[in-house]
């Protein structure tokens, strides 16, 4: 990893210059997470889709100059997402930052085939990055926003989306586990045998560039000790686990929200994956740190992306 933790990422960020594009900005947190990215010198400027007059009453109470931003007026939250899309592309922006619109809506603008964000056969997939104080480094939780109940084939480019991710980040080949409530094969789990079939996935190169390790429960990802109590003695991934892949929607988004509330030292920051451009897709109760941490990481993967272009 090229940063050990979030201070040393928005350290390394800052100053640079970075658009965000936000329809929906009409949000206190957006605001507030707008003006700790741009006191922390993450922001040089871009365009906030909304309620013009709500903006403006939002930025005033937090304090946010509002000189550098062009404010685009609308109140129709699919065409805010619309417009949004269509800055990017006329390079008003460097990235997408989600305010109060539907999340579905803010997909279906980026997926629009006439936007061209989203290569054809690609699969938008949801990635936080955390930090906390009971584990020693960052890792990820994939997919905790977007596919309800990914097949197998899904469940694998939601895999390669964040290694893609965690490689721009400097991590090679990142350890990936598949976590399922369970460590053994069962075909009664039907997330165990996908588990195994993902593990091959990596062995023979449908996977690329990652380690991938499965069934294991979570116990066993983040804690070698306890792989070895519970008789998983062999695995690259134990205790080292760089991305954790939950099996669907009902299990990864309640791990996402119970790490954010109840980690201790907890900072985090979450992407779409999959497209051409940094996306910003925040839940609606994360904190505005969170928010102000994704823009930094999209900072920096967008600088990134332009070194190795």
């Amino acid at each position: 990893m090229k940063f050990k933790n979030f201070d040393e990422l928005m350290r390394m960020v800052k100053g640079k210059s970075n658009r965000i594009v936000s329809p929906g900005a009409n949000n206190p947190e957006v605001i507030e997470a707008i003006k700790i990215a741009d006191d922390a010198g993450l922001v040089s400027g871009g365009v906030l889709v909304g309620d013009s007059a709500v903006i403006k009453s939002l930025a005033s109470a937090a304090g946010l100059d509002l000189k550098k931003f062009e404010l685009v007026d609308c109140k129709d939250t699919a065409q805010m997402c619309r417009l949004a899309v269509s800055f990017i592309k006329q390079g008003k922006g460097d990235f997408l930052v989600k305010g109060l619109v539907d999340t579905s809506l803010y997909l279906k603008a980026i997926l629009d085939k006439e936007a061209r964000l989203v290569e054809p056969g690609s699969t938008l997939s949801h990635f936080v990055l955390f930090e906390t104080s009971h584990y020693h480094k960052l890792f990820a939780v994939t997919d905790a926003a977007i596919l309800i109940s990914p097949d197998l084939e899904q469940k694998r480019k939601i895999i390669q989306n964040s290694v893609n991710i965690m490689r721009t980040l400097g991590v090679d080949k990142p350890n990936v586990s598949v976590v399922c409530p369970v460590e053994k094969v069962n075909p009664k789990v039907p997330s165990t045998v996908d588990a195994a079939e993902l593990s091959k996935m990596s062995q023979d190169g449908r996977i690329q560039n990652a380690v991938v390790e499965g069934p294991y429960d979570i116990y066993i990802s983040v804690d070698r000790k306890l792989a070895d109590e519970k008789g998983v003695k062999g695995g690259q991934v134990p205790g080292q686990v760089d991305i954790m892949v939950f099996p669907d929607l009902d299990a990864a988004n309640p791990v996402y929200k119970s790490i954010t509330y109840f980690a201790e030292g907890l900072k985090s920051a979450t992407l779409v994956a999959g497209a051409s451009v940094p996306v910003i897709l925040p839940s609606r109760t994360d904190p505005p740190l969170t928010k102000a941490l994704s823009i930094a990481l999209a900072s920096f993967i967008k600088d990134q992306k332009k070194v190795a272009a």
